[in-house]
This record gives C-alpha cells, structure tokens and sequence, in this order.
C-alpha cells in the first residue's frame, strides 16, 4: 500500500535475533531460576515464590518510566535502537551475577537473591522496553506487523530452544560435578552470545515510524491517552492471564517432569520439546492470520490451549508419550497466539494516536509489558507458594498428595487463566479491518 513500506526479511531477522538474546536470559529465568533457587542455591520454595513476587513486582514498576523515556529519547541511530547498544553489557554482568552462588549464611543467601534477581529485572526492562518497542516501528503496514512479530518469537523461541537443550548438558560439562559453578559458566557463556546478537539486531534495524513533530509527551498527558484507550486496558488485563498461565507452566515443568512422571533424565527432552512447538506455533501464526481475523484466532488459540492443557490432568505418570504429546500441543497452540498479541500492541499505538493524537509507541508497549510482569509476577509466586502449600521437599521422593499438588498447578491452573483470556477478549473491538483503516488515515494525516 502506498506510504507502507514493506520491511525486508533480512531486517525481520535482525530484529529477531534480538529476541533470540533476550531469551536466552528470560526463558532461563522461567525454566530454571525457581530450580536454580531452591535445589542448588537452598532457598525455600516459600521464599523462592514470595522473592518471585516482590521482585517482579518492583520490576514491573518502572517499565512505563522505561517506555516513556524510550518515547523522548532522540538520536541519529533513533528512540529505541540505542538502548539496545548501550546496555547490552550491563544486562549481560547483571544475568551472570543472577546465577552466582557466594558461600553465605540463609539469610545472606535470601539477600544476595533478592539484590540480584533485582538487578537482573530492571537491566532486562532497560533493554528489552526499547526493544519491543521497536517492533512497532519498523512499519506502518499492518498486515506486515504479525510477519514481523513471527519472525521476533521464532528466533526468540530459538533462544529458549537453545537453554532447554543446552543449559543442563552445559551445567555438567561446566560444572564437572559442581553444580552451582556449571550454573555460572553456562549463563555466562549464554550472556556473552547474547551480546553478540544485540549488537547484530541493533545494526540490522530501522525505525520508521515517528510520533507527530509537534507532541508533547509526559508522564501526565501519556497516562491520560492509555486511560482513553479502551483497546489498551483490555490488552493489559490479557496480558496478565496469559503469563499467569505461562509462568505457572514454565516455572514447574521441572517438578512435573522429575516429581510427577518420575523421569529426571527426561527433564531436558521434555522442555526442549516445548520449546519446539512453541517455534513451529509462532512460525504459523502469519499464515492463520492471512485467513482469519487475528482477534478471531486469537480467542480460538486460548480456548484450544485450555483443553489441552486441562486434558493433561487425566494422564498417568506411566503416560509419557500423551504427556509430552500434550505439552508439545499446547506449546504449539498457546505460542501461535504470540505473535498475534503483540501485532495487537501495535494497533493499539495507531488506535491511541487516532483518538488522542498522541503516539506513544514506548508507553504503549511498556505498559502492556508492565501487566506482563504483572502477571509473570503472580504466576512465578503461585507456583512457589502452591509447593509450599503442598508440601514439597528439595530434592527428595515427594508424597501422593505433594505429586497431586503439582499435576494440578501445571494442568488445570493454565487452563484456567487460557479460559479467562477469551472470556476478555469479548471486548476486544480492533478487527484487521479497523485497524487498516485506521492506518491509512494515520498515513493520509501524516
């Protein structure tokens, strides 16, 4: 379309790869840092799960100051493009210190978590707000956003592709028998990829799309245009149920694997499996949408999901080849969804500036990261206090009624906050044929 430019798959790449590194932290956070916390640093699941909460939390917190500086930032490379030069080695320091283990008393070890996993949430917000942001700059087109997006969460699926099927060969090979130095090493040589695929990202870009010359942003008039946004505030509240659901399943996929089925050595397999099908549904994701409507298949995806993940409460621990064909499903059909979503965001930066004028694209973005964090916050504590509840024991033979306490979190609890997504969705009014048109008189204005 006139005025649209189509952005090169070479430039989709880039812009993937950036997802790639960020991953290569966050889906080490959600698959391994709860593990991580309680069997190789000795923190209580209680602790684990209220640390998840308050740090997440906090975290969440300054993701819309992040946004809102990303908006007024101005330079030759762009708004949100620097970020990604400027913080990449911090973020890397940050992730290894987050997987350091100092030889301190409980309370010291309690501290030492809380001050890192701190650092660690508010570098990955300093770099990763700028870079969601960016998606939504790279075109006007918005047909060409869910490409985009597709192309970000495969080769972010990649990087979690690549801590599931790596992390734990690496923490031996690492670690030779030492399991918290194996931690370190791995994370670091993860961090230290990472920065080269930030950079690649960082030189592989464009922005675009720029807010109206003449806009005066702040903190007043930006949270006045969200308040006005009412594609925004449904946004934020799916947003928080689909990462209640996915953290709860992440966070506790280990215990499922080792606790419930009884097959430790599977533990790598089983995630990595996961992490398979969450690529192959995010690779899909541009073709459903060329076909139906993506609130339409959006809604569809979660209800699906629900089953799915609800039907695995059913399987017997001796089950394991519908256990993982399960999980391997609902990865698939939970994770096609993804793409959707953040194309979503994007129309919502054109909704806002078509009723308020203002084009708050770092704002917007951090804003729905926010409810994310929100929500990972929420689902990480759940799952920590549900082990607690529970009963749950380190590293140890769990009793009949700790084994149920997990099936029933990692089962029916997604299932759950999958349902409540679609039952939100309902108010969802930006189909594919708003918001083009919307677009074009954004374009047409401009």
């Amino acid at each position: 379309m006139t005025g649209w430019q189509q952005v090169s798959r070479r430039e989709k790449i880039a812009y993937g790869l950036g997802d790639t590194a960020s991953n290569l932290i966050f889906q080490t956070v959600m698959l391994f840092l709860a593990f991580f916390y309680t069997d190789i640093f000795g923190i209580s699941a209680a602790t684990v799960g209220t640390m998840f909460l308050v740090v997440r939390l906090i975290d969440a917190v300054t993701d819309p100051l992040m946004g809102l500086l990303a908006d007024k930032t101005r330079t030759r490379f762009g708004s949100f493009r620097p970020y990604l030069l400027w913080l990449v080695i911090p973020f890397a320091v940050c992730s290894i210190l987050a997987f350091t283990t100092p030889d301190l008393a409980e309370s010291g070890k309690v501290i030492w978590a809380y001050a890192t996993y701190t650092l660690l949430m508010l570098a990955y917000t300093a770099i990763n707000i700028p870079y969601s942001a960016l998606g939504g700059a790279l075109t006007k087109d918005p047909d060409d956003r869910v490409s985009i997006q597709s192309y970000r969460f495969v080769f972010g699926m990649l990087g979690g592709l690549i801590v599931s099927l790596l992390t734990l060969p690496l923490v031996d090979f690492f670690g030779q028998g030492d399991r918290a130095l194996g931690y370190q090493l791995t994370i670091g040589a993860m961090s230290v990829f990472g920065v080269v695929l930030f950079l690649l990202c960082f030189a592989g870009t464009r922005e675009r799309v720029q807010p109206p010359t003449d806009q005066q942003l702040n903190i007043r008039s930006g949270i006045h245009s969200l308040w006005q946004n009412s594609a925004m505030r449904t946004l934020a509240a799916v947003a928080v149920f689909v990462l209640i659901g996915i953290a709860i399943k992440n966070t506790l996929a280990i215990y499922y694997v080792k606790y419930f089925l009884l097959r430790e050595d599977l533990i790598t397999e089983f995630v990595s499996l996961g992490m398979v099908g969450n690529i192959l549904g995010c690779a899909v994701a541009n073709r459903v949408t060329r076909h139906i409507d993506k609130v339409t298949a959006y809604k569809a995806l979660h209800l699906i999901a629900a089953v799915l993940s609800a039907a695995a409460f059913f399987v017997a621990s001796d089950q394991l080849v519908l256990a993982f064909a399960l999980y391997f499903l609902w990865s698939f059909f939970l994770q096609m969804a993804t793409p959707m979503l953040w194309a979503k965001i994007a129309d919502v930066v054109d909704y806002g500036q078509q009723q308020t004028g203002i084009r708050a694209n770092g704002l917007v973005y951090a804003s729905v990261v926010f409810f994310i964090k929100i929500g990972i916050a929420l689902g990480g504590a759940i799952a920590g206090w549900w082990l607690a509840f529970y009963g749950y024991q380190a590293d140890q033979m769990q009793s009949a009624h700790t084994q149920y306490g997990i099936l029933l979190a990692f089962t029916v609890l997604p299932a759950v906050a999958s349902l409540v997504v679609a039952w939100l969705m309902r108010g969802y009014t930006l189909s594919q044929t708003r918001v083009v048109a919307i677009a074009r008189e954004l374009t047409e204005k401009a």
